[in-house]
């Protein structure tokens, strides 16, 4: 597979080895975004918008289902390593490529000390004797050294985590319906008392509903790896149509609906921000040790995002050195059977992430909560150029080569046009919000660095 010319470099193509099934990259779609952030994080999405989170989710849904729609539709076309990276270099310049793949390579390794860190106090709770550093280090080395290996290595982990994240989520949907239902042991028919009392559907009016969409709308990141992964498989076009057809409709499906059943099964006001929902549902209908089962869940969860954000982390970092936008040093790939791997790029990716970790671990409220805080809207940007470059590529793709849209964004440009007005509008709410705004106004900052770096490194090429 080789990526289109740019147009201040050789082509040439990608070593990486072709290891992904097509069953690695769908599960991988499935589960890249059911993590912690649904598990815990949705509690404090109920908090501010009652049982309107549901409407809530639908929205941040919809808004993730048509950027992963555009994404689809540009990788299917053009597949390749650095995915939307490539794609806004394309659409729109060398320093839109560089300025993407660099902010969405610091997101991913910043994010990855995150999840390092909540894994191993979980693993802390279980084993107080070791301390929560040694757990830190176990993970990252256990994980360096599958995403060292050959790529089916990481893809089977992931098809594993997916699975369980995902059985998980139905046997929860299968097990709250029946309680709504009465249908369980000492259970009564709930009916909708739980979505009409308290204040009603709306206890805190249509303002709720959006502070909601501010809360969760972050909980649909981690889709783009399906589309960076894809570059790994043997048909990546093929590859990459079916996992992003397969996977957001479900996703939605999965968040939706387990949210409409926590509210349904039990009032709103029960819910606390910190605590999972799932615990509380679990508990309420009698599951044994409903705590523990959601621990282990949300173990499996974070750990998950961190392999694939290791993962993802490597191939953008590789791209861009592909792209003379890196070392070039990071091209280095592995040989023998399970070659094709960058582990050059790998490393200089966990290494980073080391370095977030111990960040997190010793100034988790000042130098790293800066950082956090400099990557918290980057998602959103990612997302906005990711439109922007539809907007751009579709037009040409139409021209040049009608053939290649095999996955095709719905009623463009109409839906492209609604969905970039919807993330500068959530940027602008957040603007409002006293917690959210500091991450605006960091990752803006961030932002205009990287975008100095990059009109530095174009006025120097031009001379």
């Amino acid at each position: 597979m080789h990526d289109a010319p740019p147009t201040h470099s050789p082509v040439r193509p990608e070593p990486l080895a072709h290891g992904l099934k097509q069953r690695h990259l769908t599960m991988l779609g499935l589960g890249g975004v059911i993590g912690a952030g649904l598990f815990v994080g949705s509690g404090a999405g109920i908090a501010v918008a009652g049982p309107a989170v549901v409407v809530s989710y639908l929205i941040a849904g919809v808004l993730a289902m048509l950027v992963m729609r555009m994404l689809g539709e540009m990788s299917a076309a053009m597949p390749a390593s650095g995915s939307f990276s490539v794609h806004a270099e394309r659409a729109l310049g060398r320093w839109a490529g560089f300025s993407v793949g660099w902010l969405y390579w610091f997101m991913l390794v910043v994010v990855l000390a995150v999840e390092a860190t909540a894994a191993a106090q979980i693993a802390h709770g279980w084993v107080p004797a070791v301390d929560q550093w040694l757990w830190v280090l176990l993970f990252m080395v256990v994980f360096t050294v599958a995403n060292l290996t050959a790529v089916k290595n990481f893809g089977e982990f992931e098809f594993w985590f997916a699975a369980l994240k995902v059985a998980a989520i139905v046997g929860f949907l299968v097990l709250g319906l029946l309680a709504v239902l009465g249908v369980l042991p000492d259970t009564d028919p709930v009916g909708l008392t739980n979505l009409t009392g308290r204040g009603g559907f709306l206890p805190h009016g249509w303002d709720g509903v959006v502070s909601g969409v501010l809360t969760v709308v972050f909980a649909f990141g981690g889709l783009e790896v399906v589309t960076i992964a894809a570059a790994e498989t043997d048909d990546p076009a093929r590859a990459v149509g079916r996992a992003v057809r397969s996977a957001v409709v479900r996703i939605l499906f999965f968040y939706v609906g387990s949210m409409l059943v926590i509210v349904t099964v039990l009032p709103w006001t029960a819910q606390q921000a910190g605590l999972s929902p799932y615990v509380k549902v679990l508990d309420s209908i009698g599951v044994p040790s409903a705590g523990q089962i959601m621990n282990i869940v949300v173990f499996v969860a974070l750990l998950s995002a961190l392999n694939a954000n290791l993962y993802g982390s490597s191939r953008m970092i590789f791209s861009l050195a592909e792209r003379g936008e890196a070392p070039r040093g990071l091209l280095k790939v592995s040989g023998g059977q399970g070659g094709g791997v960058p582990r050059r790029a790998v490393l200089a990716s966990v290494a980073f992430g080391f370095v977030s970790v111990l960040l997190n671990l010793g100034w988790p409220d000042t130098v790293f909560l800066y950082m956090l805080n400099s990557v918290g809207a980057v998602l959103l940007f990612v997302w906005g150029l990711i439109a922007a470059s539809q907007l751009r590529l579709r037009r040409r793709l139409e021209r040049e080569s009608p053939g290649a849209l095999e996955l095709r964004m719905w009623w463009f440009p109409g839906l492209t046009w609604v969905t970039l007005a919807g993330l500068v509008a959530v940027l602008l709410l957040m603007l409002t919000d006293d917690v959210a705004r500091p991450q605006v106004l960091w990752s803006a900052g961030a932002t205009g660095l990287v975008l100095l770096v990059a009109a530095v490194r174009e006025l120097r090429a031009k001379a």
